[in-house]
């Protein structure tokens, strides 16, 4: 699968989606395990893309070292705990056709969400509680395990508390960090993180490190209103296709 065109593709594919993401076109990584995965088993694309996101997490960490959410993060991440758990079974005891199709519920999600986002943040701002930060965090983390989309459900609990940007790009940095860390250990007793797998990881991360600087120059350049209506359409039309074929596959 590695030597195919197609493989590549949708690698380089996903790998630049995500560095346009941490560049500052935030929400675009949710559309690289989608994309990812036309190309090759779900488990074995998350474990591909998990340490390039990790290397691109900590630079992050980083520069907003000073910048974030003590309470979110005391709230959410330990729930979150909890999330990754859940992913981990359902990646270890159910079939790639069933995360598929997971995968692909997940977009069509993440879509729905992006195109209702306004109304999370359209009355007055939230404090960070205890009871929906639990729900949120664990929702955050299976997403995250799973297809490497935790962004949404994260988005959902710490948009409406209205927080400075820095604070809010420094807690979402943060946590995310630490969740991609978390999801290391269930990764390797899946059996993902072997040579073959850590090496087209290796051979990837020069195209995550280039998308990224190139998405600190498109966001200077590039009108949001055109460039996100595009991806979300591209997110959609394939979370279908995967939802149909992952559909088809557990009906045959």
């Amino acid at each position: 699968m590695a030597g195919d065109a197609a493989y590549y593709f949708a690698a380089c594919a996903a790998v630049i989606l995500i560095g346009l993401s941490k560049g500052g076109f935030s929400g675009l990584s949710a559309l690289a395990m989608p994309v990812f995965t036309l190309a090759m088993s779900p488990v074995r694309a998350a474990a591909i893309l998990l340490p390039i996101m990790i290397a691109q997490d900590w630079v992050g960490v980083w520069a907003f070292r000073r910048e974030y959410s003590t309470r979110n993060l005391a709230i959410l991440l330990p729930s979150a705990v909890f999330g990754i758990g859940l992913g981990w079974v359902l990646a270890a005891y159910v079939s790639d056709a069933s995360v598929r199709l997971a995968v692909g519920l997940i977009s069509i999600g993440f879509v729905v969400f992006m195109l209702a986002r306004d109304r999370f943040v359209a009355s007055g701002s939230t404090g960070a509680h205890v009871a929906p930060g639990l729900l949120w965090g664990s929702v955050a983390g299976f997403t995250s395990m799973v297809s490497h989309a935790g962004g949404p459900p994260f988005m959902v609990y710490v948009l409406p508390q209205r927080l400075e940007p820095r604070v809010f790009a420094g807690t979402a940095t943060i946590f995310f960090a630490v969740v991609n860390l978390m999801k290391a250990p269930p990764y390797f007793w899946l059996g993902q993180f072997s040579r073959e797998n850590l090496l087209e990881s290796a051979v990837l991360l020069p195209v995550a490190i280039l998308s990224t600087l190139a998405g600190v120059w498109l966001v200077r350049r590039v009108s949001a209103e055109r460039f996100y209506p595009i991806i979300l359409t591209l997110t959609f039309i394939i979370g279908v296709k995967l939802t149909y074929d992952a559909v088809r596959d557990l009906l045959v």
